[in-house]
């Protein structure tokens, strides 16, 4: 009986989080966890699939006869510019949790912009009880750049709390209660934007994407006071020293920021420390290690069983 391939774990994860997560993953093949220091010069030919998540520049050099790779998470980016990717599926990471912990960050910003957490936590240092005058989440339209399985939960998700909401993407979706906007839209989808969300890939097109010029297309008149930035996407779609910029001269009332241009996040940048900003540590959908490697398991039986593979990265567009 043919013995199953093993499979090759490069998760740039939390240790601890990978070593209990593989305890009960994987039972009818060997693992190979390139974090362990027996496997740094380990021959890795002859091995089908490989669970990834920045991994090792020299990985496919290494593993040459790879017939998938699995993302850790639901971005790629990592993977498709690694030298000698070689021609075979790349399957992005799609699961509830992941899509869930997204939502739920994406509407935490919203709530905290819209009832102006930032100006009451300056009111409060200065022990000053006052009452702002407040907006409903109504009066508020959110525009999700990104309209995958993430960005169509979280407006679905914003929906439900009040919020006008309206989508991008650049082909034309067809979402139920959202108006949506293609490419050729991008000016009028801007101007409608109170809040914008970037849940976009990182692609060649998509790389500093959300820069001085575009944020100057946003609403200004809106009953926030002027427009917010709220990233989650990818960090090297936005251009940070623009940001700053936006938010000193009033372009921007506001941002919250997910991802960075590079992570962790400089100690000496003045997003840290930004009266406007609000910054978490690319922590808003961590992908759930146990949830990864059934997903991982559950797209191997599929292609073993003759199946073929879901959320498969198309490679021309780079997502």
């Amino acid at each position: 009986m043919q013995k199953n391939s093993p499979v090759i774990i490069d998760l740039k994860f939390d240790r601890q989080e990978v070593a209990t997560a593989l305890k009960g993953a994987f039972a009818d093949r060997d693992v190979i966890d390139l974090a362990h220091p027996a496997n740094k010069a380990r021959d890795l030919s002859g091995i089908d699939y490989a669970v990834v998540w920045k991994p090792g520049a020299d990985l496919f050099s290494r593993a040459n006869d790879l017939k998938a790779v699995f993302s850790g998470g639901a971005g790629v980016d990592h993977v498709m510019t690694l030298p000698g990717l070689p021609e075979v599926p790349v399957v992005r990471f799609v699961d509830p949790t992941l899509t869930t912990r997204m939502s739920e960050w994406v509407v935490l910003q919203c709530l905290l912009h819209l009832r102006q957490f930032k100006a009451y936590e300056a009111l409060n240092a200065k022990r000053i009880w006052r009452e702002l005058a407040q907006p409903e989440a109504k009066e508020v339209t959110v525009g999700i750049m990104g309209l995958g399985v993430l960005g169509s939960d979280a407006a679905a998700k914003l929906r439900t709390m009040g919020f006008d909401v309206i989508g991008w993407s650049r082909r034309k979706k067809e979402i139920e209660g959202i108006e949506t906007f293609d490419a050729a839209g991008l000016d009028a989808f801007l101007a409608r934007t109170d809040i914008l969300v970037g849940l976009l890939p990182l692609t060649a097109d998509t790389r500093g994407f959300f820069d001085a010029g575009l944020f100057a297309k946003l609403r200004r008149e809106g009953a926030l006071g002027g427009p917010i930035f709220v990233n989650a996407g990818r960090g090297g779609s936005q251009v940070e020293a623009d940001i700053l910029s936006a938010l000193d001269n009033g372009t921007l009332a506001g941002a919250s920021l997910d991802v960075f241009e590079q992570e962790p996040l400089p100690l000496e940048s003045r997003l840290w420390t930004h009266e406007k900003v609000f910054v978490t540590p690319h922590a808003a959908a961590a992908s759930d290690v146990k949830a990864l490697f059934a997903h991982v398991e559950q797209q191997i039986s599929r292609l073993e069983s003759g199946k073929p593979l879901q959320h498969v990265v198309d490679r021309s567009a780079g997502y």
